[in-house]
């Protein structure tokens, strides 16, 4: 008998770094990124119902239902497939949006790979990640569930296996534009693309963070806090701002300081996605 319910990890993301190699005709961005997983996420309950209907029982305040990509990629799924079940999805939210550590791109891949699992569809890696692109330029990575140098507008994956220290992610209170950053006029658009690979260390500069702090001095604060201890960065546009350390020990001590004014969590990074370790599990 077939499970008809599952429960699945959607972790966060950290941007290691973040050059922006020019604009492009369409209005994207060429990119180069450095992405690494988070042992640290949302949690979302799949329920199979034989009716067709998809339902996300947790609401999401100013997103609309339909308009909610987990919704989303629940609906694509089961229109390019033809299946005739429906599911229930409940999720238990800790990652905050509008945050640059891949909240809503992580839902959909967890939805994409869990209902391709419970609804036995045996779509392959490569046929979900490219319904994951059209869902947005970080979903990807989510599904494939390794680190990865990114380029394009993101969805050209190399995997890597950079260093997984400890990081401690400070979440400043407010919600980065993304569409507001990139259309910045002072974005630097002109990065000279990385052709070594492995990619040397050192290139660990996010070409949005000097627009994001200039813009958002919340998260200009936070920067300069965590940076009395660590080199604190940026992770995509924000608002999220992290910093390693070698020790869980180390990163719970400079934690402790800082979140008596700031939220913020303390996680391992991780090469292959703690999703991907709970379906290898399955197996």
């Amino acid at each position: 008998m077939p499970a008809s319910r599952l429960t699945l990890p959607s972790p966060a993301k950290l941007n290691l770094m973040l050059h922006i190699l020019g604009r492009r005709e369409d209005g994207y961005h060429e990119l180069q990124t450095l992405f690494q997983f988070l042992d640290y996420g949302d949690e979302i309950t799949f329920a199979v119902r034989d009716d067709g209907v998809i339902h996300l029982h947790t609401a999401f305040e100013g997103v609309p239902h339909d308009s909610n990509l987990i919704v989303k990629a629940a609906k694509k799924l089961q229109e390019q497939s033809g299946c005739r079940l429906g599911i229930d999805i409940w999720i238990d939210k800790v990652l905050p949006m509008g945050g640059g550590i891949g909240g809503g791109s992580s839902n959909a891949a967890t939805t994409l790979l869990g209902l391709n699992h419970l609804w036995q569809l045996g779509w392959d890696e490569d046929r979900l990640a490219a319904l994951g692109l059209t869902l947005g330029a970080d979903v990807p990575v989510f599904v494939r569930g390794h680190a990865a140098f990114a380029e394009g507008v993101g969805e050209k994956l190399t995997p890597v296996d950079p260093e997984e220290p400890w990081y401690l992610v400070l979440v400043p209170q407010v919600s980065v534009s993304t569409a507001e950053i990139f259309s910045d006029p002072l974005l630097t658009r002109n990065s000279p693309p990385i052709k070594v690979r492995p990619v040397p260390k050192g290139n660990s500069r996010n070409d949005c963070l000097p627009v994001v702090a200039r813009r958002y001095p919340e998260v200009r604060n936070a920067l300069n806090l965590l940076g009395n201890f660590t080199e604190a960065k940026l992770t995509g546009t924000g608002s999220c701002v992290f910093g390693g350390f070698p020790s869980k020990a180390e990163a719970d001590k400079v934690s402790a300081l800082l979140t008596e004014t700031l939220t913020g969590f303390v996680a391992k990074g991780s090469n292959v996605s703690m999703l991907h370790r709970k379906l290898q599990s399955l197996l």
